[in-house]
């Protein structure tokens, strides 16, 4: 007697089961990449690249070659196009992506959260070019200029979607945010600007503040089940109503029962992140036998 069979198809990309890695930590490099990969999981999130964070580094190298040129952060979108051109820190995580997609053979989907509309495009190219099988992008912005309202936000974003599939070929999903004003709206928005996919939800590091030093304080905890409710709750609506968009559930992922529950609740994939930085990459196998086993 053979096992149930756990296929399923996410972004276009027939996968084995529904087990996948998002972005951590242990998809930084091609050693983790390719140890999730042995360990199980059907796809992998490489971890995000994040145009800022890129652009700083670049700036920084720019002001010492150039003992103060002139370069500024607020430089126009073709300032970030020049920029991008010769990134050496984005070659390497370029590098990172080519050589676990060429390795790992199954799908690496790679993270991208840009903030110029030429850093989207530029960057989802050369993923692209790289060998992703998909790009995630990761959009979340926290609107500090509080006469913005929740509709301008929303466009802004559904924009970065639009103008980055018009740069590629290959499937688009968005990592959604749960603090939009209608995160329903907001998802139907997506999908109908074209969005192949969508991921429920985003956690980002959200600083404290170090009492002995009165500086910002990174502080990350880990996901713990609970995390769960949230995307179970919107998963369950959405399901249905955002065409043939695929959809992705990511929090809370500790034990092969979170995994069904997020199935049952109309996820395509299930995707964990904090219970394999605990356990290590092995822990792939725990999900998908618990899954499985129910």
């Amino acid at each position: 007697m053979t096992g149930p069979d756990l296929a399923t198809r996410y972004l276009g990309l027939d996968l084995p089961h529904p087990v996948m890695a998002s972005a951590s930590p242990l998809t930084a490099s091609v050693d983790g990449i390719l140890r999730l990969a042995d360990a199980g999981a059907a796809a992998v999130v490489m971890a995000s690249i994040y145009e800022e964070q890129i652009v700083a580094a670049e700036l920084a190298e720019m002001a010492i070659l150039e003992s103060g040129g002139g370069a500024h952060p607020e430089a126009s979108g073709g300032f970030f196009a020049a920029t991008v051109a010769n990134r050496s820190v984005l070659d390497e995580r370029l590098e990172t992506l080519r050589r676990g997609a060429e390795r790992a053979g199954i799908p690496v989907i790679a993270s991208l959260n840009g903030v110029s509309p030429d850093g989207w495009t530029d960057f989802a190219r050369r993923l692209e070019q790289a060998g992703a099988a998909a790009i995630e992008l990761n959009i979340f912005r926290i609107p500090a200029d509080l006469s913005e309202d929740g509709g301008e936000v929303d466009r802004e974003c559904v924009d970065a979607l639009r103008a980055v599939k018009g740069a590629v070929r290959i499937p688009v999903s968005v990592k959604l945010s749960p603090y939009h004003s209608s995160t329903g709206h907001f998802a139907l928005q997506l999908t109908r600007a074209g969005a192949d996919g969508l991921a429920l939800f985003n956690r980002f590091y959200e600083p404290g503040i170090d009492l002995a030093t009165l500086e910002p304080k990174l502080d990350f905890d880990l996901s713990t089940p609970a995390d769960t409710r949230l995307g179970l709750a919107w998963i369950s609506l959405l399901r249905g109503q955002v065409g043939g968009a695929s959809l992705a559930a990511t929090s809370g992922v500790w034990d092969g029962e979170d995994v069904v529950r997020y199935l049952l609740a109309g996820a395509d994939v299930v995707m964990s992140a904090s219970a394999l930085l605990r356990h290590g990459p092995a822990h792939v196998g725990t999900l998908v036998r618990g899954l499985r086993a129910w």
